[in-house]
């Protein structure tokens, strides 16, 4: 049987990764398929976002002049709404190479009885790496080092005892939202003898304590934790979770890292560093926060900031083309959906 595909690419989840991804696990299934993409200038570009859908580049008319009579639409950040369900009525299903499918309107794809397959913890791994990462430059002041030294300044009282790092091992640390990355870093974080606590209401006593963790409710764990770190999911009870109640409640000195979105009001972040109240901070702003990527939050000698780049990695990039390719292939052949998905790290 064969197949017409339109897919969208950009610099970070290639064209070609797609058409690769797709060649591969459909044709393993036994379809012959003609692939049409197209490529958005997405890093470049910044994302837009509008009533209909989030965290999209491109125009609707874009992604019809190239799926108009297709079987199967694949993207990742063009966008899908409901004049492209309407203009393409071919369509069988839809792919989101990420791990949210926030480009398109899933509703829409629910009226028309139009699955949409998307790629959950396609990042994880990257995630997990870059928040070592981020603990390890706030614990040794790694970042400001090298800020300071770029500016040709030997900041040579990073050597006193009251401004030099502090070494992880025997530490706390406090992880809020413990879903598949924060279960992931766990292990990368037993080499340095941490004892570990994590805050989620919707993960249970038992499972936390199998994997060496101790559960504890919010107010507890920031109290103990020498380093918090922000894994809970965006959802209207995250949003702006760490107020500056939440901040006062930190241990003097204590690091602040955020590698998802649900950061809390960056502003009162910034004044429990200024404060001094906190030993530093490391986060990377979401692509929302792109109008003001300088400012005192930025500039805060005791913070390491970053792009939104935590769940960046070129397998990052080819895992999420890769789960959709076998998600669509799954899907056409009538088999359960995910599956394939089990034998692979992911989170």
């Amino acid at each position: 049987m064969t197949l017409t595909i339109a897919a969208f690419g950009d610099l970070f989840v290639r064209p070609e990764l797609m058409e690769a991804a797709l060649r591969e696990h459909l044709g393993a299934a036994g379809f012959d398929c003609t692939v049409r993409t197209a490529q958005m200038d997405w890093p470049t570009q910044p994302l837009a976002h509008n009533a209909e859908v989030a965290e999209y580049l491109g125009d609707p008319q874009q992604v019809i002049a190239l799926a108009r009579d297709a079987d199967l639409l694949v993207t990742h950040v063009a966008p899908v709404t409901a004049a492209v369900f309407a203009a393409c009525p071919s369509v069988r299903a839809v792919a989101c190479c990420r791990g949210g499918p926030v480009n398109i309107n899933v509703a829409a794809a629910t009226a028309r009885g139009i699955p949409v397959f998307n790629a959950p913890a396609r990042n994880a791994q990257a995630v997990v790496e870059f928040t070592l990462g981020l603990i390890l430059a706030e614990a040794r002041g790694i970042g400001r080092a090298h800020a300071a030294l770029s500016r040709g300044e030997w900041l040579g009282d990073l050597y006193r005892y009251d401004r030099t790092g502090r070494e992880l091992r025997g530490q706390t640390i406090g992880l809020v939202g413990f879903g598949a990355i924060a279960q992931l870093l766990v292990p990368y974080l037993r080499p340095f003898e941490l004892r570990i606590l994590a805050f989620d209401p919707f993960v249970d006593a038992a499972r936390m304590a199998a994997l060496g963790v101790e559960k504890r409710d919010l107010p507890d764990l920031l109290a103990a934790a020498d380093v918090v770190s922000i894994h809970a999911r965006v959802t209207p009870e995250t949003t702006g979770m760490m107020g500056a109640a939440q901040f006062a409640q930190m241990k003097p000195g204590a690091y602040f890292i955020n590698t998802a979105r649900p950061a809390g009001g960056l502003r009162r972040q910034y004044a429990a560093l200024a404060s001094g109240h906190l030993g530093g901070a490391g986060w990377t702003p979401s692509p929302r926060s792109r109008r003001r990527p300088t400012g005192p939050r930025c500039a805060c000698p005791t913070s390491t900031v970053t792009p939104h780049i935590a769940g960046s990695s070129q397998e990052s990039a080819q895992r999420g083309a890769d789960m959709v390719a076998r998600d669509l292939a799954a899907f056409l052949t009538g088999q359960p959906v995910g599956q394939l998905r089990q034998s692979r790290r992911v989170g």
